[in-house]
């Protein structure tokens, strides 16, 4: 071994061992703060916070994504030392919403993977766990419409959200695509798959099931079969990548809630989400939305659905820059609420650190 280079892996264990002291230091003071806190050891606007902090001063060479991640599991275990916390997803083991589950609250949070949607909704609102995360809207195939439907009815609050690039692989136990005859996965998967499957698979039979790591689990069985999913239920489920990225669109991202009792304080960069419907007279969705515009909030969407309510009736699903707290937001959620005929809000959290 050469001089310099021994040098510089010397340099790298005194820095390692200077880590271990600063994290060590960190994780007495998160158990101080353990102690003098009551309630949640989870505080969304405080970890939003932290991993901004962190990306602002970020210089280089690790990309902000590696260092977000990093960060997010010493909160995690710094969490851990505090209490034990249990975060309902969409399973089973495998799917991207325990992808997203793990991306937000970090390795070391319990994960409890859940058989429906109506099921994550539910271990939260009854307390069986502290949060639940779930899928809510695709930039490629569009909103989840039992995830919109079950925000109308719960007693849950959104207190955080989650933006999972998501890259679709082809796995099984085929020697190749050539052996393919038939494709398992989500359906949101195989529509977001289509223009490749169409070129690459064009003769394989393609069948839907409840998620991709059921995909995954139902492919190992079957030699010319595959499925659609994450690279981590490829590894669950012993199949062999038969394709990476198979995507149509390489910006395809799918955005999370996290649900809790409560919503978050303000972090200084944050969301409100509003649920609405207006008069049935004219001119009634263009006076429903005056005054955010003339409180200068900023609407980043608008969504309508069938209300279930009555025939033709709709429900508008809204999200706007700022907290509830913000003086600006709160004058317009006011005049809002006066010119609704509904209006329920979801709750005020931090925007997804990206």
């Amino acid at each position: 071994m050469s001089d310099k280079l021994k040098q510089i892996r010397d340099r790298i264990d005194v820095l390692d061992a200077r880590l271990v002291e600063l994290l060590s230091m960190r994780a007495r003071l998160a158990q101080r703060i353990g102690k003098l806190k009551a309630g949640d050891v989870y505080r969304p606007e405080r970890e939003a916070q932290v991993l901004r902090r962190a990306l602002a001063a970020n210089r280089g060479p690790l990309s902000d994504s590696a260092l977000a991640r990093l960060f997010t599991e010493i909160m995690s275990a710094c969490r851990a030392l505090e209490d034990a916390m249990t975060v309902a997803y969409l399973g089973p083991e495998g799917t991207f919403s325990q992808e997203a589950a793990v991306k937000h609250f970090g390795g070391l949070t319990v994960m409890r993977p859940c058989a429906s949607i109506d099921e994550v909704f539910r271990q939260v609102e009854t307390g069986a766990t502290g949060y639940s995360v779930v899928p809510v809207e695709n930039t490629t195939e569009g909103a989840v419409g039992r995830t919109l439907d079950l925000l109308l009815s719960t007693s849950a609050k959104i207190c955080g959200e989650v933006m999972l690039p998501v890259r679709q692989c082809v796995m099984g136990k085929a020697r190749g695509l050539r052996d393919v005859r038939i494709v398992y996965s989500h359906t949101q998967s195989l529509a977001q798959c289509q223009q490749w499957l169409a070129r690459h698979l064009p003769h394989a039979e393609r069948v839907p099931v409840v998620s991709n790591a059921e995909a995954a689990r139902v492919a190992a069985r079957r030699r010319n079969a595959a499925a659609i999913g994450s690279k981590t239920a490829a590894a669950l489920y012993g199949l062999k990548m038969l394709a990476r990225n198979v995507e149509d669109e390489p910006k395809n991202t799918t955005r999370f809630l996290v649900l809790a009792r409560h919503d978050a304080a303000p972090s200084g960069k944050d969301k409100t989400s509003l649920i609405m419907s207006a008069r049935n007279v004219p001119g009634a969705i263009h006076e429903l939305l005056t005054p955010l515009a003339e409180h200068q909030v900023s609407m980043t969407k608008l969504e309508s659905r069938p209300s279930r309510a009555g025939l033709w009736e709709y429900v508008f699903y809204v999200d706007v820059e700022g907290h509830q707290q913000d003086a600006n937001v709160a004058r317009a959620l006011a005049e809002v609420e006066r010119k609704a005929s509904f209006l329920k809000n979801l709750g005020s959290y931090p925007a997804a650190v990206t």
